[in-house]
């Protein structure tokens, strides 16, 4: 197979499956009363608060998305803003008691997805599908920028 449809097949395959991810993520998230979008959002911030602009870059989505988000979340009651010690203007995003609640809703549903694509895929292969996604990722991230024509 030749590099030029390669990148091809490879970028219309991601795009289907994220297309397929942000379905099911919808599906997932809407008996915890969220969006896709905020569990992403929600979903980076669990572990420790982080700027707005911080989450963008770890999603690879844009600052004004993840603000707009952030700021619902905020309104909703589900998240809030604390101060940054780094930071005097970018303030802290992290989830409230209410959603980390509305996340943990979905593990049920996330775990028996995973344990479908695990019996579809074996497990080994699904291990493999995510170094693979990764190092992808991570070729994609180092490019200096997309050749001119």
């Amino acid at each position: 197979m030749k590099e030029t449809e390669a990148l091809s097949r490879t970028a219309l395959g991601v795009f289907r499956l994220n297309g397929q991810f942000l379905a099911v993520s919808e599906q997932l998230a809407r008996p915890a009363g969220l969006t896709a979008a905020w569990w992403q959002v929600l979903g980076a911030v669990l572990a420790e608060p982080l700027p707005v602009a911080a989450i963008a870059r770890r999603m690879g989505i844009t600052r004004q998305s993840v603000q707009r988000v952030a700021d619902r979340l905020v309104a909703d009651g589900l998240a809030r803003y604390e101060p940054n010690p780094a930071h005097r203007k970018a303030k802290l995003v992290t989830p409230t008691e209410e959603g980390r609640a509305a996340v943990d809703r979905i593990r049920p549903g996330h775990a028996r997805l995973a344990a479908q694509l695990a019996e579809r895929l074996g497990e080994a292969e699904l291990a493999e599908t995510v170094r693979v996604l990764e190092q992808l990722s991570e070729a994609m991230q180092s490019l200096e920028s997309v050749p001119e024509p």
